[in-house]
């Protein structure tokens, strides 16, 4: 016994939908900017959320991370949402070199070329340790170290790269276990 074909293709209604359900919406954003409303009516139109209303929740839960690209955690439960900024290891050490903040469209190929103290690394490291995929703390100290490498900036002076050799040798820098 097949369908038949007007069975397959019947249109049935969506889902009901359910105002306790928490929906969670990942984005880009640049801090402290509005984001264009045409890049977030397809994440969050079909939610049955105004973009423009959204953008504007954004650049509130964005404020200090001014000019900088963060992703930002929409919850929406209720057609309500709220923002909250989910900071990436990278945007944590750029923010822990307190850079004056610049303009994206002027400024281009930044050199970040501070340097942070440890202490900052181990309390970006804390920050981070639910993301990590290391089975120790000491393991996301040197993943926080590999970013600073990558931005480009320097850890108490020295590059990171020597520190995390330091650290594989069992010399070093103190870090705690938790």
């Amino acid at each position: 016994f097949a369908p038949r074909a007007s069975e397959l293709l019947s249109p049935t209604m969506p889902p009901k939908f359910d105002p306790t359900e928490v929906k969670i919406v990942y984005v880009r954003v640049t801090g402290g900017e509005v984001p264009a409303a045409s890049a977030l009516a397809p994440k969050v139109g079909p939610l049955g959320l105004s973009p423009k209303k959204i953008g504007d929740d954004l650049v509130k839960a964005t404020k200090e991370w001014q000019g900088m690209r963060v992703t930002a955690k929409l919850v929406i439960q209720n057609r309500q949402a709220k923002a909250e900024v989910v900071p990436s290891a990278s945007a944590l050490v750029i923010k822990a070199l307190k850079e004056p903040p610049r303009d994206r469209k002027k400024v281009k190929n930044i050199v970040h070329s501070g340097s942070i103290t440890m202490d900052d690394v181990i309390r970006i490291a804390r920050i981070m340790r639910e993301k990590s995929l290391a089975k120790k703390f000491e393991g996301t100290v040197l993943e926080i170290l590999g970013t600073a490498q990558s931005i480009g900036c320097q850890v108490d002076g020295e590059d990171p790269h020597d520190i995390i050799d330091q650290i594989h040798d069992g010399e070093g820098p103190e870090i705690p276990d938790e």
